[in-house]
């Protein structure tokens, strides 16, 4: 998500890492880059100048830590300020409740419902959507397909003409549901009609979250829409969508948290499961290539068992594991989701991944190389320090594919080998727990 800001973010830490001696002058040449980077990406030049005199005085005349060098103080000075600058945690309901999801046209309400609906059923709670939309005439065959696609009960009703009194029925018809979640209509701006239809529904739902769909490419534009909602409807949260393409990203998550709206959830791609809590300490910690483990041991609990996840924690900080793991790790990943978004979770390889690297290409070699190591002996899996030339034609030969295929398997592993060693090797996981990172 952000890739942009990520980017320039990540760029900016491998250059203060790289640097000898902080100085006043080497301080000031990191200010002006996090200026540029942050600008470019939409926040607001206020906010940016005040943050970057706070980050000038507090590196420079703060103290660092005790077991902190000067380099690793500048950088938790910047991750300290970023975390505040896009806000706090905030806490989610994870009980029986009602939820009405309220926003403008085309801000992604009836996805989200999806996507909330599923992230709940994921944490053991029965989920149920109601399609309060009249309006737009898809809107009640997106949810009923949504609906279907991840086995969540669902309401929606094509003759009613009245919101409220679907909210009602649907209210009824889904008693068994824990979590109710309500899609409502949208328009093109906050009209009259609009207004008068979201207070007649919260006051029939009488919902124990009010919360805000706001599309990431609004930028800072954000802040006007989050205080005119809440003052009509009193939003409890902001759920921002379509972080995954859009440079303005930073404006919107900025502008939320400036605005008193908090920000509690955050949508980054097309998928369902493409969504998630707005934690901002772990969300800075990914941005700025320092990884997100905590993220991922989550996602590797939905698709394997405790321990294997443990396992996978074992192996990514020892370094220590074989061809056979190599596969095993390949095939959980596939699950996971995109290779991009498990890669940059893993600390410290947000910043050694080269720039520009095209990981979509990667994913698609993922099976190939399967099948290249399902071609090897036990002895080869076990020790890949054996394979040869000729045992490379034969593995290549037995599995169909190139020789170049297989000595390209083969130095991927390699290389998934120095990464752990280099996380372990450099005290990463260490390093980042003096950031206050649960790893």
């Amino acid at each position: 998500m952000l890739k942009k800001l990520a980017s320039g973010l990540r760029e900016l830490m491998k250059k203060l890492l790289s640097t000898g001696h902080i100085d006043e002058k080497v301080v000031n040449e990191i200010i002006k880059d996090l200026q540029k980077i942050l600008i470019e990406a939409d926040v607001n030049i206020e906010l940016v100048f005040k943050l970057s005199e706070r980050i000038k005085e507090r590196i420079l005349k703060e103290k660092p830590l005790p077991g902190f060098t000067q380099r690793e103080h500048a950088i938790k000075v910047i991750y300290d300020e970023l975390v505040k600058l896009v806000g706090e945690k905030q806490e989610i309901l994870l009980k029986p409740c009602k939820i009405l999801l309220i926003g403008l046209f085309g801000s992604g309400k009836t996805t989200t419902a999806g996507k909330l609906a599923l992230w709940y059923r994921k944490r053991g709670l029965r989920p149920g959507l109601v399609g309060c939309d009249i309006h737009r005439p898809a809107a009640m065959d997106q949810l009923e397909q949504i609906a279907k696609q991840i086995s969540v009960p669902y309401f929606i009703s094509r003759e009613l003409k009245d919101a409220v009194e679907i909210a009602k029925q649907g209210i009824e018809k889904l008693k068994k549901a824990d979590v109710l979640i309500f899609d409502s209509a949208g328009r093109d701006a906050l009209d009259e009609e609009l207004a008068e239809e979201l207070k007649r529904l919260k006051q029939a739902i009488n919902p124990d979250e009010v919360l805000l769909i706001i599309p990431a490419d609004l930028g800072q534009v954000a802040k006007k829409q989050a205080e005119e909602f809440h003052k009509l409807v009193g939003i409890t949260g902001v759920v921002i969508t379509k972080l995954d393409g859009t440079a303005k990203g930073g404006g919107a998550l900025t502008a939320c948290a400036t605005s008193g709206a908090p920000v509690k959830f955050i949508g980054f791609g097309e998928k369902l499961d493409a969504f998630d809590v707005f934690d901002p300490k772990r969300f800075i910690s990914r941005l700025i290539g320092m990884g997100d483990i905590e993220a991922l041991l989550e996602k590797a609990k939905e698709v394997i068992s405790k321990e294997k996840a443990k396992t996978l924690q074992e192996k990514l900080e020892t370094g220590k594991f074989d061809l056979n793991d190599f596969k095993e790790q390949l095939l959980t990943l596939r699950k996971m989701g995109s290779l991009s978004s498990i890669l940059e979770a893993i600390p410290g390889l947000g910043m050694a991944l080269p720039k520009g690297i095209d990981l979509s290409k990667e994913e698609e070699k993922i099976k190939k190389w399967c099948v290249i190591i399902d071609s090897m002996t036990k002895e080869e899996r076990a020790n890949p320090e054996i394979i040869n030339s000729s045992r490379i034609k034969r593995i290549a030969k037995g599995s169909g594919t190139k020789e170049e295929d297989v000595r390209e398997l083969l130095r991927h592993y390699e290389q998934a080998k120095k990464i752990a060693k280099m996380i372990r090797g450099r005290g990463m996981i260490k390093f980042l727990r003096k950031f206050g990172l649960k790893l």
